[in-house]
């Protein structure tokens, strides 16, 4: 009996020609959804997409993304158009603007390969009423146009644009650590085929720290930006009477860093520009300034820094740092530095002093009338705002009567405390060491002073004052070591305390500068008829000395001698009251016939001194020869005059030594009571330096 197999439930193979049906039936299926899906959003515009538009670009930027008016995305015919109005992109919550963008309307073309290969492409983008907020937090590791939710973020990156029309855009920056705020419109935009032709305006305003500021800014090569090139950007500032010219090739229209501009600062006073970013310095005049600037993080360096302020010039390099506290760090040169414009280093304003003078430029600092020493405070709050380092080296200084140049200054600012050490300098062929503090931690200010002056030819220091060089071999050197409080000049010396002595050792003078010091009246004009104004007078040892208490200075020596007479002096000066009330007079060694030996009055103050030549004694010994003239014989007159020249010579050795007046001996070896004690004796020269 045959038997029959069941029937196999394998399905059978299928054919090649089945599987071209197939695959022709998913191409239709693809074609005709996407037909389809074209055919929904072309009759409805998109507009259902609005929602889902919104989530999606909201989690890709982690921002909350909202468009309140028309929404349109769909494609016509291939390229994908794109409409939104009222669109909006939020800011990180920390921002102090809601939005990071908003526009009343775009409307663009889209390239949709673009979307998923190589860079991206607008056919045409019509921007209406564009405004973008751009700002860092305060640690500055964070900003509003980077998106992402860890530190760093993704950048946003702007896409490559055929045509635009561009109307109406504002940008606002906001850095809190420079404390700047810059708000800018943009000029009407219109580009055809990824190239705008004409050089783009940006016209703005801001505040940067307390300074009002304006801004006028061109794009000279717009089409390289659109297309994400190489970007000329010129740009002028003004602020606070200051203009700041900036022109580079930036490698995109946001990135700054690591790229050289080159800056030009120019004003009427440079100290008004760095006040903007809270740096005191003294005043300048007018001043230009050509620089390099590469900023780099925190560092704003500026390079091949070259410029002029008033009749002087400048050069080198400056550092800023806008860390947790700015700090500044400059190395300069200065070829010629003008004597005037020097006036601002100690508080003068050097446009006062050109034009009146260092009476009135005292005076517009607040001191009393007829004072010199300045009264302009520190300013205390700035300098302990920033830090600074500076070196500044100075090949001479043009002045009509001080031989200065040399001149090397190193400055240190740390959180209030101001130290110019060392301050050197040559005078004369001698050499001035400075060292100077200014410690406005302490209330108020402590400062001190140590100006030590190394041997100096007398003649070559005193030839801008009438004294020539030959014949003049004598030196002098010396030291002023003041301590005081105050926030002024004025106020530090007024309250100071120290010591200030010049030693001269031996050498000589002109005759006719020593004969009008000492008053030898006689032997002055008969030298004068005998043309030996020049003959040379040997000067053994002299000291110039005081004590100061207090702000008030007296004669701590003044001793001088000289081969023919012992100069002295005593009374002092005030720092308070800026008064002078000293007196000298010279005793000879010899016998001297019309030899007026009355004291000779120093009066007046530091801004008008005066000479008192005749004084009442020299007028008294006058009216007593003319009575003996009278009641005997003229020659009786005489006796008024002569001076018996019993002068006791000066002990060199404590005098060289700048020892103080209890130490001054004869050349007997007795101490000598005619040279004061360090103290300014009597109620009415007390009362005349400000003591009482």
């Amino acid at each position: 009996m045959a038997t029959t197999s069941p029937p196999s439930t394998e399905p059978a193979p299928a054919t090649p020609r089945r599987w071209k049906r197939i695959a022709r039936y998913v191409v239709i299926g693809a074609v005709a959804a996407i037909a389809a899906i074209w055919l929904v959003l072309f009759v409805t515009k998109g507009r259902f997409l609005r929602g889902p538009f919104q989530n999606v670009v909201g989690k890709l930027t982690h921002r909350t993304v909202t468009v309140g008016g028309d929404f349109q995305l769909y494609f016509a015919p291939l390229k994908i158009k794109f409409v939104a109005e009222k669109l909006a992109i939020s800011n990180p919550g920390w921002a102090t603007r809601p939005h990071l963008f908003t526009a009343d309307r775009i409307d663009t073309r889209i390239a949709p390969l673009s979307l998923l290969f190589g860079k991206r492409r607008l056919y045409w983008l019509d921007l209406t009423n564009g405004a973008v907020d751009l700002e860092w937090n305060r640690a500055h590791d964070r900003n509003t146009w980077t998106f992402g939710e860890s530190k760093g973020g993704k950048p946003l990156d702007l896409p490559r644009i055929d045509r635009a029309t561009v109307v109406g855009t504002q940008v606002r920056y906001l850095d809190p650590r420079m404390r700047l705020l810059a708000q800018v419109k943009l000029d009407t935009i219109r580009s055809t085929d990824a190239r705008i032709g004409q050089a783009v305006g940006v016209t703005g305003d801001g505040r940067l720290r307390d300074t009002p500021f304006t801004v006028v800014a061109r794009l000279l090569s717009p089409d390289a930006t659109v297309a994400r090139g190489r970007n000329q950007l010129v740009l002028r500032a003004r602020a606070a009477g200051n203009t700041i010219d900036v022109a580079g090739t930036l490698p995109s229209i946001a990135a700054i860093e690591n790229v050289p501009l080159a800056v030009k600062a120019r004003g009427r006073n440079l100290s008004t520009l760095l006040d903007i970013i809270g740096v005191a310095i003294p005043n300048t005049r007018r001043y230009t300034l050509n620089a390099q600037l590469v900023q780099s993080g925190q560092e704003y360096a500026f390079t091949r820094l070259r410029g002029r302020f008033g009749d002087s010039d400048v050069a080198g390099r400056l550092t800023i740092t806008n860390g947790e506290r700015l700090h500044l760090d400059s190395a300069l040169t200065t070829r010629t530095l003008d004597i005037i414009d020097a006036a601002p280093f100690i508080g003068y304003n050097p446009d006062i002093v050109a034009e009146k003078g260092a009476v009135a430029a005292a005076a517009a600092t607040g001191a009393a009338p007829a004072r010199i020493l300045p009264d302009a405070a520190l300013p205390i709050a700035t300098m302990q705002r920033f830090d600074a380092d500076l070196k500044w080296h100075i090949d001479r200084v043009r002045s009509k009567r001080l031989p200065i140049g040399d001149i090397d200054l190193v400055l240190d600012l740390e959180r209030g405390r101001l130290a110019l050490s060392p301050l050197t300098m040559a005078m004369a062929r001698g050499k001035l060491a400075t060292d100077l503090v200014f410690d406005t931690r302490q209330r108020p200010s402590a400062v001190s002073y140590d100006v030590r002056l190394a041997p100096t030819p007398l003649g070559r220091l005193l030839a801008g004052y009438g004294v020539a060089e030959s014949g003049t071999t004598g030196t002098v050197r010396g030291r002023i070591q003041l301590q005081g409080r105050g926030d002024t000049i004025h106020d530090s010396l007024s309250t100071s305390g120290g010591r200030i002595a010049f030693v001269i050792p031996g050498g000589t003078l002109w005759t006719r500068n020593v004969q009008l010091a000492e008053i030898d009246l006689g032997t002055f004009v008969q030298k004068m008829f005998e043309d030996e104004l020049k003959e040379p007078v040997r000067m053994n040892c002299g000291l110039v000395a005081f004590t100061v208490r207090n702000g008030v200075a007296a004669t701590d020596p003044i001793l001088i001698d000289t081969q023919k007479n012992v100069i002295l002096g005593n009374g002092g000066f005030s720092f308070r009251t800026e008064a002078l009330d000293l007196a000298f007079r010279a005793d000879s060694k010899k016998f001297s016939l019309f030899s007026g030996q009355s004291p000779v009055g120093v009066k007046g103050y530091f801004a008008s001194p005066s000479l008192d030549v005749i004084s009442p004694q020299l007028v008294a010994r006058a009216g007593a020869g003319l009575g003996l003239a009278l009641v005997a014989t003229p020659v009786a007159a005489l006796l008024a005059f002569v001076d018996p020249g019993d002068a006791k010579a000066a002990q060199c050795g404590p005098i060289l030594a700048g020892k103080t007046a209890a130490a001054q001996r004869d050349e007997d070896g007795k101490p000598r009571k005619d040279v004061g004690a360090g103290k300014v004796e009597g109620s009415k020269r007390k009362k005349f330096l400000g003591i009482f």
